[in-house]
């Protein structure tokens, strides 16, 4: 009996080969190249994506400390921490967030775009963030990935 129904494949951890991507910071918005890296990172660039498995790339991300931002949204964003201690909130503005920690800046922002579950924490250690354009990953051979 012939039937022409096509049949859905999910694919196994086995079955993923992951690639490494580099990408150039300079001069993009934070919350534009975020999207792209999450898109990238949770593996949806593909054509077998599965969503209860980690079928991703891998991201390095260079010249973290070039990001642009709309200078009012500069102003406004803050970065909220509490230590657990009463009184212990803290609250550090996105401009010396980007003076002491530029990486960070990067990572938060695509950590809110992953689901919040032990897939979204595996997948974020995917995702390698570099305020310079140096980078320790040169024998991975990452392509370049141009998000503009």
């Amino acid at each position: 009996m012939e039937t022409d129904a096509k049949i859905t494949r999910s694919y196994r951890n086995e079955d993923v080969q992951r690639h490494w991507w580099i990408v150039d910071a300079e001069g993009l918005t934070l919350g534009r190249l975020a999207t792209q890296v999450a898109r990238i990172l949770r593996g949806k660039h593909q054509p077998f994506y599965t969503p209860h498995i980690d079928n991703g790339d891998f991201v390095i991300v260079i010249n973290a400390q070039k990001i642009n931002l709309h200078p009012k949204r500069a102003n406004k964003k803050e970065y909220y921490h509490n230590t657990l201690y009463p009184g212990g909130a803290r609250f550090k503005s996105y401009k010396e967030m980007m003076t002491s920690k530029p990486d960070y800046v990067i990572k938060h922002a695509v950590m809110g775009m992953l689901p919040k579950n032990i897939l979204g924490r595996k997948i974020i250690k995917k995702l390698k963030v570099y305020s310079g354009t140096e980078h320790p990953h040169t024998a991975q051979k990452p392509e370049v990935l141009n998000l503009n």
